[in-house]
């Protein structure tokens, strides 16, 4: 199946997609983060994050959006809950933020903050979902950015301190945690490209909060499983398959570049192999690494988590920073509303490659979506089309990387909601739900009613089975 093949109502979906690859016990979820969907960033003590302040820097964010409503989860997540139902979901992956449980970014925690969460544990339980819980989500406490945010090695011992007040309160109730989502975005956008809260365009700083981010990976792991024993603990990182441009050298050593760049500087340290020396040499900056930390990196992991958008086609740039590398843009195929491009394909690659090269036990898809310029029609339904599609060729392929051996245990969908998308503010929908901002209403769009009758499919199958 390819990302521009069309759906065809006269094929039933176990013909579309190899269900009968998937574990009967798979989880079907959505994902969603804190700051772009909760809202209510000054309520209950909650303290400004990165991410506010970012927002709120004229210039940064398109329209010059900000997430201080967003879609008004926080009052709202039973009115969400109900929304999964529909949907037939049986897991939800959700972030905590930070600043609103630990609002000084260290030092007390945050009563009401943290009740909002365990009060949406318990909906999520009552509605027969299982919680998937992100302790970070790139919205770090402003106070811990005016210490210097992540390129200081004290933010990843706050990180581990926060992570055990949470573990401690949902671990009895929770047993799927993430530490981080996506590092190399908040290192790389964030402090090296300057698209991403911090906003920062400084490469040894990028350098120091990647390593930085990776320790306070390994202590919150630490952390975790001493506060809440029972815990599976994993790291996401948003990963992409990386084809050279052309068959020149110069552009297949700057393919390779480019996969340590993205990819294994952030897969390598987590599995044991320290950071890849090649890309160490061609950042040149030196790692504020002390004795022991790589094997705290290092702690072992229950899963792994894979976001996948699009693959990089990559020409050499000796001109360029680093890596030296830049991805160009294909004509004539597929592209979302993002202008990414859309290969199904490469969501089977790096699943089997998770296999095969990094030996994972478990694998979660934990975020796989596309947006699209979506329109509420006067019928009151929203025809998505291409969303529909895009998602029926990418869980296709993640079968098919199943059946070929891929320890695959979930998928969830992004988004659950139309949401505040980061630097491109409300414009871009990722959302199976319709958000109608100004007015709060929530409407299925027709790809969330086929990503319905995929996992009724699913349940169906496991049925006959039994």
């Amino acid at each position: 199946m390819t990302g521009n093949t069309p759906y065809s109502e006269g094929t039933s979906v176990s013909e579309r997609i190899d269900l009968a690859a998937l574990p009967h016990d798979f989880l079907w979820g959505t994902a969603t983060s804190a700051y772009q969907i909760e809202g209510a960033v000054a309520e209950d003590g909650r303290a400004p994050s990165i991410w506010d302040t970012f927002s709120h820097t004229p210039g940064k964010i398109a329209g010059d959006d900000n997430g201080d409503v967003a879609c008004d989860h926080y009052r709202r997540r039973r009115e969400d809950i109900a929304l999964m139902r529909r949907l037939g979901l049986n897991a939800y992956r959700l972030s905590v933020a930070w600043p609103r449980v630990v609002p000084g970014g260290t030092g007390p925690v945050n009563p009401k903050g943290l009740a909002f969460y365990d009060e949406l544990v318990d909906d999520l339980l009552a509605a027969g979902i299982t919680p998937s819980v992100t302790l970070y989500h790139w919205d770090l406490p402003q106070a811990l950015q005016d210490r210097g945010g992540w390129p200081e090695r004290d933010t990843a011992l706050a990180f581990a301190d926060y992570a055990s007040a949470v573990a401690a309160r949902l671990g009895d109730r929770v047993t799927l945690w993430t530490t981080l989502n996506e590092p190399s975005c908040s290192a790389w956008i964030g402090h090296y490209e300057g698209t991403m809260a911090p906003g920062w365009t400084d490469l040894t700083a990028a350098v120091r909060a990647s390593c930085h981010l990776l320790l306070g990976h390994g202590l919150a792991t630490e952390a975790v499983r001493a506060a809440a024993p029972g815990a599976r603990i994993g790291i996401v990182n948003n990963l992409s398959t990386v084809h050279p441009a052309t068959d020149r050298p110069e552009d297949v050593a700057a393919a390779h570049r480019h996969d340590g760049h993205v990819n294994r500087w952030w897969l390598d340290p987590v599995h044991g192999r320290g950071f890849p020396a090649d890309m160490t040499e061609t950042y040149g900056v030196e790692l504020p690494l002390k004795p022991g930390d790589l094997e705290t990196i290092a702690a072992p992991l229950d899963w792994l988590g894979l976001n996948y958008y699009f693959p990089a086609h990559i020409t050499d740039d000796p001109d360029g920073p680093a890596p030296y590398a830049r991805s160009v843009r294909r004509a004539g195929v597929p592209r979302t509303g993002m202008d990414w491009e859309i290969d199904p394909s490469g969501i089977e690659t790096l699943l089997l490659r998770l296999t095969e090269e990094y030996g994972a036990r478990t694998l979660y898809v934990t975020e796989n979506g596309s947006a699209f310029p979506d329109v509420l029609r006067p019928d009151g339904t929203v025809d998505d089309p291409e969303r529909g599609d895009y998602l029926e060729a990418h869980l296709a392929a993640c079968a098919s990387a199943a059946r070929r051996g891929a320890p695959l245990a979930g998928y969830f969908a992004w988004s659950l909601l139309d949401n505040f998308e980061w630097a491109y503010g409300y414009d871009k929908r990722f959302g199976l739900v319709h958000v109608d901002y100004a007015t709060q209403r929530r409407t299925i769009k027709n790809s969330g009613h086929r990503y319905a009758e995929i996992v009724r499919a699913h349940g169906r199958l496991r049925s006959d089975a039994a």
